[in-house]
């Protein structure tokens, strides 16, 4: 695989130390995105640059280290064969993590001399030391120190000798990180000789895809009444009880479709008749009560058995006729007293003063 130049940056960064149960604290070793120093140096790229995707090679490079990078004071790391005083550790980097929004953590366990320190403000500000590529993107983290200075006096002259110290990657961590991006590089099907950039670009794309993926997990495990941290085995195993709980309902719960379809038949029926007793009931107390005319009765009854409301609705607002309401056997008067007139006849005959033979005359002349 091609080598590509690399350069060193020595940044600085003020700090707090939260302590953890361990006597161990996460600094911040970098934001997240693009960052310039602050002290306003020039620079041979326009930021140096971090995000997800690139974080993950920088974390793979410091977990294929043999030993944990170093932190000291002021940098006499990288200047002690130029003055020729001693280096003490102020700690050591033990873990690095991605905080999506904040940037690369790193997790230091401090001296105690380191920490009382700091305690006492005795420093003020924690100064990373890491490499980055040719476009500014961070490729690995190298060590870093505890300063009072962000300027730091001769901050280049010290990347040099940093790039020099270290030159840049063991051969040997080298080739494990090679050996790790070869793999990323066949996992995302890239070509061969694809570059460090290239793989970065392709985890970048992926992420969204990923994160798609850990939601739809997480909406699973809710469905299923799962835990959070739910294995995917025990996702397939809920899944599998699932299906086989549907092939076999609890009968406290559920009823054979064959029952419910013949009980809706049963409530069909009864419906039915109980409708029709009804209307029958309402047909003839309105043809007593002169509210309906026996020509009307077929109708009626067809409109009832569609929609018995709105009969009822007619018939409340229907008048009575009060020749109706004289008539017997069910609104037909006794033979022999109709001369062979209609109700309407009849009543018609009342109003003019004339009797039913009379009229039945005037009527056949």
């Amino acid at each position: 695989m091609k080598k590509k130049h690399s350069f060193v940056a020595i940044a600085a960064c003020s700090f707090q130390l939260p302590e953890l149960g361990d006597g161990s604290v996460w600094l911040q070793f970098t934001p997240a995105g693009e960052f310039r120093p602050t002290d306003g140096r020039p620079m041979d790229v326009p930021a140096w640059r971090i995000d997800a995707a690139s974080a993950a090679v920088v974390i793979a490079r410091f977990q294929a280290r043999k030993t944990p990078p170093v932190i000291d004071y002021e940098h006499q790391t990288l200047k002690k064969e130029q003055n020729g005083q001693p280096a003490p550790a102020a700690g050591r980097i033990h873990e690095l993590e991605w905080r999506d929004g904040s940037g690369l953590w790193a997790r230091v366990e401090l001296t105690a001399r380191a920490r009382q320190m700091i305690e006492d403000g005795e420093y003020l500000y924690f100064s990373p030391v890491f490499a980055y590529g040719p476009d500014g993107t961070v490729l690995a983290v190298l060590m870093g120190a505890l300063t009072n200075d962000p300027a730091i006096d001769g901050m280049e002259p010290l990347a040099r000798r940093a790039a020099a110290t270290f030159g840049l990657f063991h051969d040997e961590e080298e080739d494990t990180v090679n050996e790790l991006l070869k793999a990323i590089i066949a996992a995302l099907a890239l070509k061969a000789d694809a570059t460090e950039a290239e793989a970065i670009a392709a985890l970048t794309a992926l992420k969204p895809a990923m994160d798609a993926q850990t939601k739809a997990l997480a909406d699973l495990r809710t469905a299923l009444g799962l835990a959070e941290n739910a294995t995917t085995e025990q996702i397939a195993a809920a899944t599998v009880q699932l299906k086989t709980n549907a092939g076999n309902p609890d009968p406290s719960k559920y009823a054979p479709i064959e029952a419910v379809s013949a009980l809706q038949g049963q409530v069909a029926a009864l419906t039915a008749r109980l409708n029709t007793g009804e209307l029958d009931g309402l047909i003839q107390g309105a043809l007593s009560e002169g509210r309906l005319l026996p020509a009307m009765e077929g109708w009626a009854r067809e409109l009832g058995t569609q929609d018995i409301g709105q009969l009822k609705a007619y018939l409340e607002k229907a008048a009575p006729i009060a020749a109706l309401t004289r008539l017997q056997s069910g609104g037909q008067p006794p033979g022999g007293e109709t001369h062979n007139l209609s109700a309407a006849e009849l009543e018609a005959a009342k109003l003019t003063g004339i009797s039913p033979a009379d009229y039945a005359k005037a009527k056949g002349a």
